[in-house]
């Protein structure tokens, strides 16, 4: 026989041209096919026992035929017939591992309750033919002679009769439970699972249990009391699990061997920056007001560490307050050598004036607010500080509860945005513009929802019950004098670009998390793409350009001045070929900053000769060589980016290749490492909730702060700071994939294109008001 392969084929790697070629890669194709459905239950029983295998003619290792191969006794038969193939072979015995397996099956397995004849088969035999029969079921009850006995009336043989138990089909159940306790006194041995030894039940306990403790917050431990859960812990021959397993010695050995690896990495560093995010989180959950802040350790080599969370009321939270829990989060790390910590980085902007204070008191210390903090904190202030976003937010705020509310205009907006966008939910609406004075979310959720209907809403105001509530409410006749309003469409997609342009800025600086040598650059192009807003909606600079320049000044420290010139990332090559660094960008203000700071960071004996390198550096800069190797860049495959190929490259540089500078390179080394965010680590918000409810116990609350540093810290090692929210809610999105489809290009958006992106089916020019719709079409 001509050499056969059970290794699946590209078909399409044939000669085309052959036509014997095509046709037993099609009938290949096909069989390989119809056995996919039928192992996943749409096709005949026989095809989890057969595969289809090509036969390759040897001299040109060309398949020339199809076989079918037996799982069980690797026998090869013709393709032609499947069917007939598993009759003959497996079902009359010609298979002696079918019958094995099917003697198997009926000792070891509980008979299906489905595999029980129902109620008027008339093909009983022919069903059942394959199944395995009922252990004394004929013993357990003679129906024909109990129906007889009670005097109903019975036709057929025996032979043909069904079971009628006295209980109706329910009692099926009943007999299956009843023989599964036969078979178990007949063999007490049996067990339904595999037979593992110690060593592996133990070794799948630990894998278990490390996987609870990195998700900790996600499962809740009475899942793991779930009946199901615990059938499939028997299914596959583990035990079931008490609470003792995860919250005694496996746990305490967890987190020792988590803390110990964090300590080490701790102490082999000679400095490191702590980041602490949490503070102005808004996880109230169950009326509570505490937040947990977290805090991580930032080491030279790019790497962060988990260090611990510290649950706090924000009602009760003084400034004072804020510096005492981040000096003890200093102090936890540091112990006696405090000055190994060179600086913190929070996300809070009302604990400013704490990092401020603790810098003072230790002047080795540069303490920075978060980037994405100031970015969002830009939103928040153009919402309070610029007229257009007043006003398109009440005008927002005002037609979205009416329309929501309204009945008419409800079910009209619900009809049309289940026409045009298969989607019937309301706009979604701040629950009070107090909710949103700190935050801008709730807010601009309404902006984009009311925006993306801008085509629907046009067509609830032509509707004609709401054109007859419109004729009686002043109220309705207003909202729809605001829909036809070109100026408020306008307006509205004037405030939205710009903060979905902030948004998308400060989501970047999450994931890109920056060092402060770059914080100038990110705020130039802020204040630039701010600048082409401007122009675009025909805005005046000068209000804009002003609420940009405070929200920089508040946020700014001379480190970032200080890190962009020492930062090699940022030389610039002059005329000469010399990569010097770009004092020529900073205005006279930060070059002060920088003398200021670099003064400050060193001793007040060193402070004339740092002065004297940095104008050594400022004329003499880099190696050209080393500069460029420090700058090069590289395609980064997950982001599809031009990205740094050395992140570590600036640091590196001045340890090792900057030796004339030992003064500044102290200084250098310590801020161009610095991060400008405090994103890392983030509680899911069912593990500030088991915090809280565990705070009253002493054990409770040490068992979930060790859960939480075993989760924290294993997040990190795999570099995964991604949320868990909006991970969970990933597979409820997928399913409106195509309605986001049609609204991706907001930036580009306007009531006209919004209309063209759906389509108005069915409506011209001419159906609708042509007062009602010409400002739209003139927009």
């Amino acid at each position: 026989m001509a050499s056969t392969s059970s290794t699946p084929t590209d078909p399409s790697s044939f000669m085309p041209e052959d036509p014997v070629v095509r046709a037993v890669s099609r009938r290949y194709e096909g069989l390989v096919a119809i056995r996919t459905k039928a192992i996943k239950g749409k096709g005949a029983w026989y095809w989890i026992h057969l595969e289809p295998i090509l036969v390759k003619n040897p001299d040109t290792d060309l398949p020339k035929a199809v076989k079918l191969k037996c799982l069980l006794c690797d026998a090869v038969f013709s393709a032609s017939n499947p069917s007939r193939t598993a009759s003959e072979h497996l079902k009359r015995g010609a298979c002696s591992n079918f019958l094995a397996v099917g003697k198997l099956n009926s000792v070891v397995s509980p008979l299906p309750i489905s595999s029980l004849p129902s109620p008027g088969s008339t093909n009983l035999r022919k069903r059942s033919s394959h199944m395995v029969t009922p252990i004394n079921s004929v013993a357990l009850v003679e129906p024909v002679r109990f129906c007889n006995e009670l005097g109903y009336s019975s036709s057929g043989s025996t032979q043909q009769q069904h079971l009628m138990l006295s209980g109706g089909k329910d009692d099926l159940g009943a007999l299956a439970m009843l023989e599964d306790s036969v078979k178990k006194l007949k063999s007490p041995k049996t067990s339904p699972g595999p037979s593992l030894n110690t060593n592996q039940i133990e070794s799948a306990l630990e894998l278990l249990t490390d996987w609870y403790y990195e998700v900790f917050g996600s499962v809740s431990f009475s899942s793991l009391k779930h009946p199901k859960f615990r059938a499939f812990l028997n299914q596959v021959g583990l035990p079931s699990l008490s609470r003792r397993d995860f919250c005694g010695a496996r746990l305490d050995s967890r987190f020792h061997e988590a803390k110990t690896d964090a300590e080490t990495r701790i102490r082999e560093a000679i400095f490191f920056q702590i980041a602490s995010n949490g503070w102005k989180s808004n996880n109230c959950c169950g009326g509570g007001c505490e937040n947990l802040v977290n805090f991580s350790i930032n080491l030279p080599n790019g790497t962060s560490v988990y260090q611990k969370s510290v649950l706090v009321d924000r009602r009760s939270l003084s400034s004072k307050h804020a510096e005492e829990i981040l000096w003890e989060a200093v102090a936890g790390v540091c112990g006696s050598g405090l000055r190994r910590c060179v600086g913190i980085v929070s996300d809070e902007d009302c604990q400013s004036k704490a990092l401020r204070n603790i810098e003072i008191q230790y002047q080795w210390m540069v303490n920075l607010p978060c980037q994405v903090q100031g970015f969002i904190g830009l939103i928040n202030d153009f919402s309070k500080e610029f007229p257009l976003f007043k006003t398109v937010t009440e005008n927002c705020f005002k037609l979205a509860n009416f329309v929501n509310n309204k009945s008419q205009f409800r079910r009209s907006f619900q009809r049309f945005r289940m026409q045009e966008l298969e989607c019937s939910s309301l706009l979604r609406v701040p629950l009070s513009r107090c909710d949103c004075r700190n935050d801008f979310l709730p807010v601009y959720l309404m902006l984009e929802d009311v925006l993306s209907c801008a085509g629907v809403l046009q067509m609830v105001a032509i509707d004609e019950p709401c054109k007859l509530v419109s004729s009686e409410d002043s109220v309705a006749n207003e909202v729809v004098g605001l829909i036809q309003d070109d100026r408020f469409w306008k307006d509205l997609e004037a405030a939205y670009t710009l903060v979905k342009l902030i948004r998308e800025m400060a989501q970047e600086l999450e994931v890109e998390k920056p060092l402060i040598g770059q914080c100038l650059p990110l705020w130039e192009d802020m204040k630039a793409k701010v600048k082409d807003w401007c122009g675009r909606f025909h805005i005046s600079e000068e209000p804009v350009e002003k609420i940009v320049e405070n929200r920089f000044r508040n946020n700014y420290h001379p480190a970032w001045s200080a890190a962009f010139i020492l930062d090699p990332l940022n030389l610039v090559r002059d005329t000469t070929g010399k990569y010097l660094p770009p004092f020529k960008c900073l205005t006279q203000e930060h070059e002060k900053d920088v003398d200021k700071l670099i003064t400050r960071l060193v001793s007040r004996e060193e402070a004339h000769v740092a002065l004297m390198e940095l104008m050594k550096w400022r004329s003499e800069g880099l190696d050209p060589l080393y500069a460029q190797a420090v700058q090069v860049k590289q395609l980064d495959p997950s982001s599809g980016k031009m990205k740094v190929a050395n992140p570590q490259g600036s640091r590196l540089v001045w340890e090792t290749c900057l030796n004339d500078y030992k003064t500044l390179g102290k200084v250098a080394v310590r801020l161009v490492f610095l991060h400008a965010t405090s994103c890392g680590f983030k509680c899911h918000w069912s593990s500030l909730k088991r915090v809280r409810h565990s705070r009253h116990s002493r054990v409770g609350l040490e068992r979930a702060q060790k859960m939480m540093f075993i989760a924290a810290h294993a997040k990190q090692q795999r570099l995964d700071f991604s949320d868990e929210e909006e991970k969970d809610g990933e597979p409820f999105r997928m399913a409106c994939l195509e309605d986001d489809m049609l609204n991706q290009e907001f930036s580009d958006v306007s009531p006209l294109n919004v209309l063209k992106q759906i389509g108005l089916v069915g409506l011209t020019v001419k159906t609708l008001n042509e007062s009602t719709f010409s400002s739209v079409l003139n927009f």
